[in-house]
């Protein structure tokens, strides 16, 4: 970096951007909670919580003293969920028109064979809300079958007649039962995450800009303040926001050059489900953008074990918009089959959708990725990794069929 930052951090702020999650803002709290006190327990830390002060956003407090200092650490979640719930308010046959028009988009266009190119795992995630989606709908419609064929056969055209009445009211309950259950199975919640993007062919809905302006404001305002280091984490579908809010914010020369450093890590990304698209003009021209600035230190972190992210692929490169003098970002794998016990491993390898939060947690066997070393810990970003080579086994080559940068 060109920035004289100190690399001892004792204040930082912490600005979360949660993926696709309709669920309150507190969770991440409370999973901080939780998980930095097993982690502190195993690396020998430690780590208290405490009430966030008022903010526009949902926040707290973190106390940490690792390796013999003290920091002071300010998270602050910024919260789009409301937007997410209002997406997915879509009815059962209104979620099966979606399921048609996406599969369709991603076909059509090219982008799903050539995202069958970098991972499999993510590809398969979003093709399993489509095949568990029609495999609700020809369940209900056997059901509707049967009860229509007893019918006939029972009492002739009258009972066909009773049976076709009997079968649709089974047809539909069985399909809001189905709907009902998906807490479980997250059908319905995948195939609206796919679905948001793909509906705009990768442009961001006006809705969902406003509200990155406002994220941008409030780190931009945590920049002139008096702290070390301003970090943003966007995590899965929250890594792409934060590249076009954290470009838009250096375009606007909001990032002083004797201000606290700033930080970027990108955890479980899904860049390239939208990147690929074709109307995403946007968001490659800020990959390309960001990845070449010496604002900031970008650091991408990933693991093969995360069946829901694209795994160790560079989303600038991959996206096929790196410039000649690229810097970031730096992508490593949290080796979750390293990282994790065997025992552990075991206990959480078929657990897809906690996997792809598992970044956010302890871990037992932990390597050079710490997330609550990095958010509360007393070293800068850039700092920490200043000698971590990218991963040998990334993926760092033009895949989309798509690259321009405007329209």
């Amino acid at each position: 970096m060109s920035r004289p930052h100190p690399t001892a951090v004792s204040r930082r702020r912490v600005f979360y951007i949660p993926g696709y999650d309709p669920i309150p803002p507190r969770r991440y709290r409370e999973l901080y909670r939780k998980e930095g006190k097993a982690q502190a327990e195993i690396s020998g830390y430690h780590l208290v919580l405490n009430p966030g002060e008022r903010s526009a956003h949902y926040g707290w407090q973190v106390e940490a003293e690792i390796d013999d200092t003290k920091v002071h650490a300010d998270f602050e979640v910024l919260v789009w969920s409301d937007i997410v719930r209002d997406s997915m308010a879509a009815s059962i046959p209104g979620t099966y028109l979606q399921l048609v028009r996406t599969a369709w988009i991603y076909i059509s266009c090219g982008a799903l064979g050539r995202l069958m190119r970098l991972r499999k795992g993510p590809v398969i995630a979003a093709l399993y809300p489509v095949a568990m989606l029609l495999a609700q709908l020809l369940c209900a419609l056997a059901v509707w079958a049967v009860l229509w064929r007893l019918g006939a056969s029972v009492m002739g055209t009258v009972g066909a007649w009773v049976g076709v009445l009997v079968g649709f009211g089974a047809f539909v309950a069985l399909l809001r039962w189905f709907k009902a259950k998906d807490g479980k199975v997250f059908a319905y919640y995948l195939m609206h995450d796919y679905a948001y993007s793909a509906a705009s062919r990768g442009a961001n809905p006006a809705l969902l800009e406003a509200r990155m302006k406002t994220f941008q404001d409030s780190i931009a305002e945590a920049l002139t303040s008096d702290v070390d280091e301003v970090l943003v984490v966007g995590h899965s579908s929250g890594a792409h926001l934060a590249v076009s809010i954290l470009a838009d914010l250096i375009r606007a020369g909001r990032v002083r050059k004797d201000g606290p450093a700033l930080a970027f890590l990108t955890l479980g990304q899904v860049v390239p489900m939208v990147s690929f698209l074709p109307h995403a003009y946007r968001l490659r021209a800020d990959l390309q953008y960001l990845s070449a600035r010496s604002e900031l230190t970008w650091v991408d972190v990933t693991a093969p074990g995360d069946g829901c992210a694209f795994a160790l692929c560079d989303p600038v490169s991959v996206s096929g918009v790196a410039p000649a003098d690229k810097k970031w970002p730096l992508v490593f794998s949290a080796a979750f089959t390293q990282s994790l016990s065997p025992e552990r491993w075991a206990a959480l390898r078929w657990r897809f959708f906690r996997l792809h939060f598992q970044y956010l947690c302890a871990f037992d066997r932990p390597k050079d990725y710490d997330y609550f070393q990095i958010t509360s810990g007393p070293l800068t970003l850039a700092e920490r990794y200043a000698d971590r080579p990218p991963s040998r086994s990334r993926i760092d080559h033009t895949v989309s069929k798509f690259t321009s940068v405007a329209a």
